[in-house]
Order: C-alpha cells, then structure tokens, then sequence
C-alpha cells in the first residue's frame, strides 16, 4: 500500500494459504477472514489468503477477505496457469491493495518428473502467467518453485525475463527446506548481482523448515539483500512448516545493530496472533517455542531468576510486554451485559453480522462465567470459534454426556448426539472416561475414521480453566482436525470429536497448488 524503502522488511503472511497446508488445518471462510482481522492488526504488509483455484470455498474465503481488509495487501496464489490467475484475479479484484502470486517450478527435477516441460517452455509460460497477472493488478509476484535445486543461470534467465515482463517482487523460495544459511543468503545474493534490473524489484525468501533452518535460511537472505520474507504464525506449514513470523520479526527488532531494518508489526499482537491460529487450527503452541510458546519467558534455574530479578536484561533479550504477554485478561464476568461483550469482541477483531449468532455465543459466555472466575482472550476465540462450527456443519451434535469411572472398575460413557437432529443413543466401556465417550459416539456415526492424534491443552491457567481438546481423524486420504473446549476435558474430547467426524464428511476435495 505504501512506498516501501530500502530499510523496510517487507513481511508476507501465507499463514492462511501456506499454512492451511498443514494436515487438517483447513479453516472456514469465517475463520480466515477473523485471522485476516488479526493480521491487519498485527500490520503484516501481505496478507496471502489462499489459493483461489483450490476449490470454491477458497474462492469464496479470499474474496471475503479481499472485501474486508484495507490497511493490508491481499493476495491469492496461482499457478502459472490462465484459469488460475483469472480466478485468482477475480478473487481479490475487491481488495483497496491486491497482488497475483504466481508462479512455475525450475529446478530439473520438477520440470521433467512434475511439468515434463523444457527450460523454454518453462521460460515461455512465467513470462505469460506474469501478462496474464497484469490484466488484473500491476502488483505482480513470481517465485521460481524449488529455486533452491535450480541451476543459477537458468534462475539468472527466467527471473531476467519476468521482471521485463512485469514482476514487481521475485520470490525464491527453499520449496523442501534443503538449504542452510550461509549457502541460502549467498544464492540470493548473487541472484541480485546477477540478475538484470534487479533494483527494479523486491526481493523475497520463501523458506520451509524440513532441516529446522527455515528462520536462519531466511534471515541470511535479509542480510544479502531480501527484502521480503515469507512466513507463517508459528511457523504454521505443511511437513515441518514454515519460517517463523513472530521470530524473524523479533530477530530483526532485538538485533538491529545486525540488520538496521524495521518492520510495520505491532509486535504486542504477536502472542494475541499466535493463540488466535492456534485455537483455530487447533495446533498448539509448543511450551519452549520461541517467542510464543509458554516458557520463552520463563526462568526456572535459581542463578537465572536471581539475575532476572536483579537486572532484566542479564537473561531476558526482549521484554514480554512487547510480544503481547500479560494482556489476555479482559474485564468481563458474569454480570456482564450483551454489548460489554459485543465491544470485546471488536476490540479482538471479531465481527458477527448475525445476532443469532451473537446471542449464542454470549449465552456460552454467561455459561462460561458461571465455571469461571476469570475470563480470558483465548476463552472468548474458544467460544466464537465453537459458534461458528455449529452454524456451519451440524450434521453431528452433542446433546449430552454422563461418563463414570472408578477404582477397580471398567469406566464407561453414554451420549446422545443429534443426527439431522435425530436423537440417538448409546453406551459403551472403554480404557478411560474419553475411550469410552468416542466408542459410544462412533457406535452410532460408524465412521470407521483412523484417530491419528488427540491432544489436550489448557487454553489459560488455573484449575478452572477451559481444556482445549485436538482431534485428528483419517479416513479415504483425507485428514481433518476437530477442536472442542469446556472445563470438563471429557465434553470437550466429545466436542472435538464430533467436530472432526462433521469436517470429515462436509468439506469438498481442495486442490494442492505444487500438484
């Protein structure tokens, strides 16, 4: 949107395309535009939203974004491919900014076993894909997919050829996490030193985190010359993931005497960022992750604490005001009115047209406040995320549940769940409370699905606490993640589980953009 100097790092989400990637991280149109929300806030310069040729709903989630953003550039990926940059053309054609990413594999080995395409061919197609991208925007990026195990020069020609047709921003991204750094920043560096007209364009760095390098790839990138990095809220991707947003911007703020760039995040609405992508993709944030994670702050060696409490910075880099830490708690209870709640959620960048809806999630917040004695940030995402799962898919409903279990004894559970609001009933022992509780349910739904992961997190702190409950489910090659939060751990395993089975069997089939 603005002039960009050559001391501004350029930061480029793909948490909402890239991202979505992950298995079973797939969000509703509802969910990318709250995390769109919250990126705008943040200030990331680029909002990626999807890939508009993926599916419909991809289609329909980037345009709603594209409809809702202003202070962002929104973008949607395309191949190098006429159809996919008119969808994704028309995808974003709303957004007050908009740019096409498009782009074309150039290493060997995904030109002659993925494309079965020549090098001229390949030449041939990005510069047209960047013609065809201009019809629509003169912000125009490409990426040269596998850049990393490209040969230089054809790298030095293709990426020649698509800035004299257009390209504002040339992206070269480590596509399987290959690289390390000091290799990395030299390849982009001699990309700039070569490449004609390279002071034309931005250059960006797309790193995944196959060896764990994702984050150093890119900021060796930064100091040879990138001034764009592509990243992800926690580093959210398919297989490893992605680099790291809240750490490169962290890196670059803390070790400015290395990288004299800024940046225009609001870094207080890292931690906000990163429990909001969390709750909604239901990955939890590792304890020890940097920045975000519980621990990043936190000292248990007594000669560490000792020192922190004589002088912060003996241990402590950055301050955890900074990241966002210490600002979840809202003031809220039980007294709380209708628009007391309505403004929280604003303030959090969560809009309900519907008043249905809003008058369904503030009953589970007066419910909420019941249990509770303190309401968080992360339980009101909880609640409005739960919301909108039950007005979207509600083929599978919980109705209720009574689980027991005691010393000596086989625990058992029975629910009632709610099938195109039909009741049905069953009981069923299992190894524990929440065995029991998903042998029941699958008694009646019978969907033969293959549990690949349930994991359970607190959403805050305290005994009272909502537990925070992630199912994976498996079946017909397709996986799915299904969330659910109470403070009983077994309701809420019962929740993310009939949030699974409703995803399984009510999301279309997405396209894959590197397919």
């Amino acid at each position: 949107m603005s002039t960009f100097s050559n001391n501004q790092l350029i930061i480029f989400d793909t948490t909402l395309r890239d991202g979505e990637q992950s298995p079973g991280a797939s969000m509703t149109k509802e969910e990318k535009v709250r995390i769109a929300r919250q990126l705008e806030k943040l200030g990331v310069n680029v909002i990626e939203a999807g890939f508009a040729a993926a599916s419909l709903g991809d289609f329909d989630a980037i345009q709603a974004v594209a409809k809702t953003i202003k202070n962002s550039t929104v973008c949607s990926l395309a191949r190098a491919v006429e159809n996919d940059i008119q969808r994704a053309g028309n995808a974003v054609k709303a957004a007050k900014s908009k740019r096409i990413h498009t782009f074309i594999a150039t290493s060997k080995i995904h030109m002659e076993n993925k494309l079965r395409m020549t090098e001229n061919q390949v030449l041939e197609r990005a510069v047209q894909a960047v013609k065809w991208a201009r019809e629509y925007t003169d912000d125009v990026e490409f990426s040269a997919e596998d850049a990393v195990r490209s040969e230089m020069n054809f790298l030095v020609e293709v990426f020649d050829a698509v800035i004299q047709a257009g390209a504002k921003t040339i992206n070269v991204p480590d596509t399987v996490g290959y690289s390390i750094p000091h290799a990395w920043g030299e390849r982009i560096g001699m990309l700039i030193k070569q490449v004609p007209n390279s002071n034309k364009v931005i250059w960006s760095t797309h790193c995944h985190n196959d060896l764990g390098m994702a984050v150093a790839n890119s900021l060796s990138a930064v100091i040879n010359g990138a001034r764009q990095v592509e990243c992800t809220i926690n580093g959210l991707g398919e297989r490893a993931g992605n680099a790291s947003l809240e750490e490169i911007v962290m890196a670059v703020k803390t070790r400015r005497d290395i990288f004299n760039l800024e940046t225009t995040i609001n870094t207080e609405q890292i931690v906000p960022s990163s429990r909001l992508v969390s709750t909604i993709t239901g990955y939890p944030v590792q304890p020890n992750k940097a920045i975000v994670g519980a621990n990043a702050f936190a000292h248990e060696s007594g000669i560490h604490q000792d020192g922190v409490l004589k002088h912060r910075e003996t241990y402590e880099i950055m301050k955890a005001e900074d990241v966002g830490w210490g600002a979840n708690k809202i003031s809220l209870g039980k007294l709380s009115g209708r628009n007391a709640f309505k403004s929280r959620l604003k303030e959090l960048g969560i809009e309900i047209d519907s008043d249905d809806m809003l008058n369904a999630a503030f009953g589970r917040f007066k419910n909420l406040a019941d249990k509770k004695s303190e309401i968080f940030d992360e339980d009101i995402h909880a609640l409005v995320s739960e919301e909108y799962v039950e007005v979207s898919v509600d083929r599978y409903k919980l109705n209720s549940l009574k689980a027991s279990s005691e010393s000596n004894k086989t625990p058992t559970a029975s629910v009632v769940i709610l099938v195109d609001g039909e009741k049905f009933e069953a009981n069923s022992e299992g190894g524990g409370q929440v065995d029991a509780a998903f042998k029941s349910i699958e008694s009646i739904v019978n969907s033969n699905a293959e549990l690949l992961l349930y994991s359970v997190n607190n959403i805050t702190t305290g005994t009272d606490a909502q537990g925070e409950v992630t199912v994976r489910l498996a079946k017909g090659g397709r996986i799915v993640n299904g969330q659910g939060s109470d403070t009983d751990i077994v309701i809420a395993s019962a929740k993310a589980y009939i949030n699974a089975l409703n995803k399984l069997f009510s999301r279309l089939e997405r396209a894959h953009p590197q397919v």
